[in-house]
């Protein structure tokens, strides 16, 4: 019912984003998905991608620190207004979203997001009826 997702501490320097993209390139691993947030001196680089196992394993092997974690990934019609009746269900029950981020794949909205409370979030997607992605339900979609 989860997603991995790899986050990499860059800094906010130039070079160091297109760094991990060219590993990414050189082993032919497909992004899906991403993200950057960031502060003054780095940034968090949120990565959804074909082989996320294998990618941590590329970016170790340069170097490069990265964490694998799981999180949510849901499909919503795209249709205006889905995403917030998804986060809405999800406040009322008193469940905290920690970050969120979303984007279109096959005609689909994909919202992929951590909360405070996996368990509870779990229950929810089931007692809802929400279509939860796993890795391999993600990749059906590419």
């Amino acid at each position: 019912m989860t997603v991995h997702q790899i986050s990499v501490f860059v800094e906010n320097k130039s070079g160091t984003l297109l760094r991990v993209l060219d590993l990414f390139k050189e082993a032919g691993i497909q992004l899906i998905a991403s993200t950057v947030s960031d502060t003054v001196e780095y940034g968090i680089y949120r990565i959804i991608c074909s082989e996320p196992l294998r990618a941590v394993d590329v970016l170790a092997q340069s170097g490069i620190s990265a964490s694998l974690s799981e999180v949510f990934a849901i499909t919503l019609n795209n249709t205006p207004g889905r995403a917030a009746d998804a986060v809405r269900g999800l406040t009322e029950e008193g469940i905290g979203i920690s970050y969120l981020y979303s984007f279109l794949l096959s005609g689909k909205g994909i919202l992929v997001f951590r909360t405070d409370d996996s368990v509870r979030t779990e229950m929810l997607i089931r007692r809802h009826g929400m279509e939860a992605l796993d890795d391999k339900a993600l990749m059906a979609l590419v």
